[in-house]
């Protein structure tokens, strides 16, 4: 990217205006996304690494607060997490205008959640688009982790695309899960599948788990597994 082009005022007036309000992201994220966006995008770099104790020292944050703020980021499509080792991270920080949520105006129903969703009109719903409907994902599996079956908190849980953004993966209620921050972090831009197997592997599955997994995987697919949407009995 020629930063050159970048027009940093415009960017951070998004930023503000609308993509941190939209997202309701918290003071970690803001700080996280700012300090990326300086040593990245701002340098001209589409991807960037780095570990997490520079992250932490340069926001000002312990190293798991920053961790989880790159982990919601992650969720909303803020950023993509490419990479993750014991080596670090490689990440790649969109703009405010790429992120969906920004580049796609909000149309909201009148009355907003009074009418109830049709079969086919939940097929066509971005279940990252409110908190509502990113609690109806939460709710759907429980409090459990869709992957790893370990009991999740509101601070502990993420949401997770089975189909990565990155193979065209998107925010339909087929194919957002809610797991924990560990499980998020290890699939990555993996397939589903594949981040089952390796939990059988570490032996954090048993092999009936694994199975019941496998099938509760084809069922989200195939549409059987549908959140409650917020304000329909």
């Amino acid at each position: 990217m020629n930063t050159k082009k970048l027009d940093v005022a415009q960017v951070w007036k998004d930023f503000e205006d609308l993509l941190a309000p939209r997202l309701s992201l918290t003071s970690s994220d803001r700080v996280v996304y700012s300090h990326l966006f300086r040593h990245s995008r701002l340098e001209g770099k589409l991807q960037f690494s780095f570990v997490t104790p520079w992250l932490a020292r340069g926001t000002g944050l312990c190293c798991q607060t920053a961790r989880d703020a790159l982990r919601r980021l992650n969720s909303h499509g803020v950023l993509d997490i490419i990479e993750r080792s014991h080596h670090g991270y490689v990440v790649r920080l969109r703009l405010p205008q790429e992120v969906r949520e920004v580049r796609t105006p909000k149309v909201l129903p009148s009355p907003p959640a009074r009418l109830p969703l049709t079969p086919q009109s939940i097929e066509d719903t971005d279940f990252l688009q409110t908190t509502p409907l990113r609690c109806a994902i939460h709710q759907r599996e429980g409090g459990q982790c869709f992957y790893c079956l370990r009991r999740v908190n509101r601070r502990t849980r993420c949401l997770d695309h089975v189909v990565p953004r990155v193979s065209a993966g998107g925010n339909s209620y087929r194919n957002l899960v809610s797991c924990c921050a560990d499980c998020n972090m290890q699939k990555s831009n993996r397939s589903a599948e594949e981040h089952l197997r390796a939990l059988y592997r570490d032996r954090r599955l048993g092999e009936a788990e694994l199975n019941a997994r496998l099938r509760a995987l084809d069922d989200l697919a195939a549409g059987k597994l549908k959140p409650q949407i917020p304000g329909q009995s």
